[in-house]
């Protein structure tokens, strides 16, 4: 469903072995409303939940909601390096709109609601 380069993986490995509370974290990718394409991602560091679909790659555990599933199937995680404003970076077949920052999509399906973007 949702898959990890290596240097994403990396880093969020980094990032989890940080926190005090690792045992059981992972990965969760969410999609709400918003942002200036109609819907945008979010990343967090999250507990699964009982209804979440589970992947483990490249030795990361994701959890992505049942809603925001069908709107990143086959995405990737890739963490970018860069002077000013690196991050991590998804790429979605879904996505048939961006916008320039890449926080913001629109799927061929569903357009969201667009709102002003800060990016």
């Amino acid at each position: 469903m949702v898959t990890l380069t290596e240097k994403a993986a990396l880093k969020v490995k980094e990032i989890i072995a940080a926190r005090e509370d690792k045992e059981q974290l992972a990965l969760r990718l969410f999609v709400r409303s918003g942002g200036c394409s109609g819907f945008s991602y979010g990343l967090a560091l999250d507990l699964p939940r009982e209804d979440d679909n589970v992947i483990e790659s490249d030795g990361v555990k994701i959890v992505v909601d049942p809603v925001s599933a069908k709107y990143v199937k086959g995405s990737e995680i890739d963490f970018k390096e860069a002077l000013m404003g690196g991050g991590f970076a998804i790429s979605n077949p879904n996505a048939v709109r961006t916008c320039g920052c890449g926080s913001s999509f629109r799927t061929a399906d569903e357009e969201g609601e667009p709102e002003m973007c800060d990016c």
